[in-house]
């Protein structure tokens, strides 16, 4: 194991470009249970983010523990903020991880203050809080505690299926705030999935993980996304997708096609000309030049496609782009997130 920067705001030589003055810098770490990945721990300054009003998200808090992601999903969207870093978006964003390792008290001091309306706080809405780097960091008991004991909503998206692991708290934080939970589930074939997200759990494993959160009782949605054009969109693919959603337990399902950000483009362009070259001139017609999503005559077409699927298998349903606005709810009693669906009209969500 090999430690740098022992001392706070310490300048490591050694350091990747963009880290050297990284605010916070404990220590960068390797070790062989991870190899060829550094953890770079930091000591975080604020935990709650601000989401801008620009933005598309239907959310306006999140809380994201990690900078970069062991999951190396090949299309993942948050490649683009390593850039901040002056790492790159393809390899670095997969290996050199930025660990905030104090997020749960900095995160409680905030929630603390007079001023926070307990607003609905988002998990998982950039990097993973359950890539495999949280094995060992453990830092989501703690943001979930924290959250819980400010009384503030909260939800979880992940591919992890160390979600598992922590249920046990998360059931018992559903009695008191509104809780929602997701797992994206994006590819249902093991080879491709395996090419496109290699550090992802299996799909077979993240189809228990939704079984094992509906058996505690709560009402799980499965990301859909982003389905692939030519890869996954086939209605074979879509509906042996969604029928092993519904056969999981999951009560809904979000779906959408693959948006190509950038910073994302170029990493994911470089696999599918390594993966499926027979496949480049098509995709470049549907993402020409800066385009990042597909087209909305394609868009539309794979809405016809899937939502009779999803009827078929009797799950509640809808595209990316028809999620509800989170708003921050109303004084009153907290209405679980089980099984049952949310009665309170002040309060809209995502899941």
């Amino acid at each position: 194991m090999r430690w740098n920067g022992q001392e706070l705001d310490a300048t490591d030589t050694d350091a990747l470009p963009g880290l050297e003055h990284l605010s916070g810098l404990v220590r960068s770490v390797t070790t062989p249970e991870f190899a060829g990945m550094t953890f770079h721990e930091v000591l975080a300054r604020s935990a709650l983010n601000h989401v801008p009003q620009t933005s598309a998200m239907p959310f306006d808090w999140t809380v994201n523990p990690y900078r970069g992601c062991t999951h190396a999903c090949v299309y993942c969207f948050a490649r683009g903020t390593h850039e901040y870093l002056d790492l790159d978006a393809g390899r670095d964003f997969d290996s050199q991880v930025v660990v905030k390792v104090n997020v749960a008290e900095v995160l409680r001091r905030e929630l603390s203050r007079g001023s926070w309306q307990h607003e609905h706080v988002a998990l998982g809405t950039n990097t993973d809080p359950y890539q495999r780097a949280e094995g060992r960091y453990r830092l989501m008991p703690g943001i979930i505690s924290a959250l819980t004991d400010s009384g503030t909503p909260f939800s979880i998206l992940t591919k992890g299926t160390m979600l598992r692991r922590d249920l046990p708290l998360i059931k018992d934080a559903a009695g008191t705030v509104d809780i929602s939970l997701a797992m994206s589930i994006a590819v249902f074939d093991d080879a491709l999935q395996h090419s496109i997200e290699p550090g992802t759990p299996t799909t077979n494993a993240r189809l228990e993980t939704v079984r094992a959160a509906t058996d505690a009782d709560f009402a799980v949605t499965a990301f859909l996304m982003p389905i692939l054009p030519h890869l996954t969109d086939s209605i074979p693919s879509l509906d042996d997708a969604l029928r092993r959603i519904r056969d999981a337990g999951a009560a809904r399902v979000v779906f959408g096609a693959l948006h190509l950000r950038p910073g994302v483009k170029p990493w994911f362009q470089q696999w599918l000309a390594r993966e499926h070259p027979e496949l480049l001139s098509s995709y470049r017609a549907l993402y020409p030049g800066a385009a990042t999503q597909a087209p909305k005559a394609y868009r539309a077409w794979l809405a016809k496609r899937v939502r009779p699927l999803v009827r078929r298998y009797g799950l509640d349903g809808r595209l990316e782009e028809e999620q509800p606005r989170f708003t921050a709810p109303r004084p009153g009693p907290v209405i679980r997130t089980g099984r049952r669906p949310a009665v309170d009209a002040g309060t809209t969500r995502l899941f």
